[in-house]
């Protein structure tokens, strides 16, 4: 396995993920469960602990790839660029609902947090979108606009 495969294989990880953890804060957000909204936090933590190996395999795969004849080195960087920014956001996202378990312990998480974490991570799926679209276009000339 090369460094692209591998970061082919891994980079599904966030995007996907972030699509669930936004699923599963929603629900948990209709439900009276607090055990929900604690799970949907877990979630958003692993998801953002996912997206650190997608993330730093993407330098290893650029390497691989830019000196291929059919790469363009604009698409990389684009591709890169909406990376950094995605896994920044995710990160801090993240990080917030780590602190919101910690910070509640065993007590319910308040709704207010979990709605703002909610709003968060619908940004992260956009973004993460984005930036898969982004790294898609590198190889597959079928989806880049005419």
């Amino acid at each position: 396995m090369n460094a692209a495969h591998l970061h082919l294989a891994l980079n599904h990880l966030p995007v996907i993920g972030s699509l669930f953890a936004a699923l599963l804060l929603g629900w948990a957000l209709l439900r009276p469960a607090y055990e929900l909204k604690r799970a949907a936090l877990g979630a958003v933590v692993l998801v953002a602990l996912a997206g650190f190996p997608a993330y730093f395999t993407g330098e290893p795969a650029e390497d691989f790839v830019k000196p291929l004849p059919e790469v363009s080195k604009a698409l990389v960087h684009n591709h890169e660029e909406a990376a950094e920014k995605s896994f920044t956001v995710l990160f801090v996202v993240g990080v917030a609902a780590l602190a919101a378990l910690l910070w509640t312990g065993r007590d319910p998480v308040p709704k207010w947090v979990c709605v703002a974490l909610l709003v968060a991570m619908l940004a992260v799926v956009g973004l993460m979108g984005w930036t898969a679209n982004l790294g898609g276009k590198i190889r597959h000339p079928e989806i880049r606009a005419r």
